[in-house]
């Protein structure tokens, strides 16, 4: 049989820094207000000429690098994104340009904050049923770009990155299993209702979030994914060796890990460094963790997402 395993990872911030006393500049807020409510205490903001295909082609740099994968390695290209570098080619097909890879698919998926696992999740697919061999899939966003900066309330969550995965066909299993998710009818609490229409821009062009709603959802959809991953597996939360969720808000991270009956000390967190950071945010985190020496081979472990739509899903691993 067939298995999809994860062999290297990368990610990239942007150079810019915005901390919490930077946006006290702009708008009504402090460090104290935003750090208790959410943990970020400071984000990465792309520099004006950096799109998110740029952002993506250093996070998969890094993990070519990592994995000593050349272009001519790799027959297909999944990158998530909300906030693509233009209507059409997708990011996939631009990155796929940039990074000289001539072969196999290239394709965008568009599921928000879920948009890793999403991504993931159909790669580990394709593998599987032998289509492809192996995949390089990115989650990498510049949401800076779409959000209201004079909002407090939205302003302060989110900032730009990209995080990176390869994965490749393996007779040992890697990507345990994976569950996803959608309910359309709750797209009214976070989005951005802007489309481009006859040569203009129409709808409300900057990310709408009903802050209230979006907790109350992710806490009882992601302690419900998590079990579900858990129970298809035959194990509970002590069996894991890391806990990584996305990446938005510390108290939502607290509140799984705790449901889950997670340690602490098992739980990957990188949200206080660079805020939301949507589809990036999961391989953001697994990257951070595979570099400093946490997570390493044979470890099980969990990742999961929640985002607009809205999505959510979880991927059980063994890395």
């Amino acid at each position: 049989m067939v298995y999809s395993k994860i062999v290297a990872t990368g990610s990239y911030l942007p150079a810019r820094v915005v901390s919490n006393a930077d946006l006290k500049t702009t708008v009504e807020t402090s460090d104290e207000w935003i750090v208790s409510r959410t943990g970020i205490e400071a984000r990465h903001v792309a520099a004006d000429d950096e799109m998110t295909s740029d952002l993506a082609e250093k996070a998969a740099r890094a993990a070519m690098a990592a994995g000593g994968i050349k272009a001519e390695d790799i027959d297909l290209i999944v990158v998530a994104t909300t906030t693509p570098d233009m209507v059409f080619p997708s990011t996939a097909c631009l990155l796929q340009n940039k990074l000289g890879v001539r072969q196999g698919a290239a394709f965008d998926v568009q599921a928000v904050c879920t948009g890793f696992i999403y991504a993931l999740s159909t790669a580990n697919a394709l593998i599987r049923c032998g289509q492809h061999r192996r995949a390089l899939v990115v989650g990498a966003e510049v949401f800076s770009r779409i959000l209201d900066w004079n909002d407090r309330r939205t302003c302060v969550l989110f900032g730009d990155g990209a995080g990176a995965v390869i994965l490749e066909a393996s007779e040992e299993p890697g990507i345990l299993s994976a569950h996803l998710h959608a309910d359309g009818s709750q797209g009214d609490i976070l989005r951005v209702s802007a489309s481009l229409s006859r040569g203009e821009l129409t709808g409300h062009p900057f990310l709408e979030m009903d802050g209230q709603a979006v907790f109350k959802l992710a806490v009882r959809v992601l302690h419900d994914v998590a079990n579900e991953a858990l129970g298809h597996n035959n194990m509970c939360g002590a069996d894991l060796d890391w806990f990584i969720p996305h990446q938005a808000n510390l108290r939502i991270i607290k509140a799984m890990a705790n449901k889950l009956g997670v340690p602490d000390d098992k739980v990957v967190t990188t949200v206080h460094r660079h805020g939301n950071t949507s589809a990036a945010s999961v391989p953001l985190a697994l990257d951070t963790a595979v570099r400093d020496g946490r997570v390493q081979r044979g470890h099980q472990v969990m990742l999961e997402g929640v985002g607009g739509g809205m999505t959510w899903g979880a991927v059980l691993l063994r890395y």
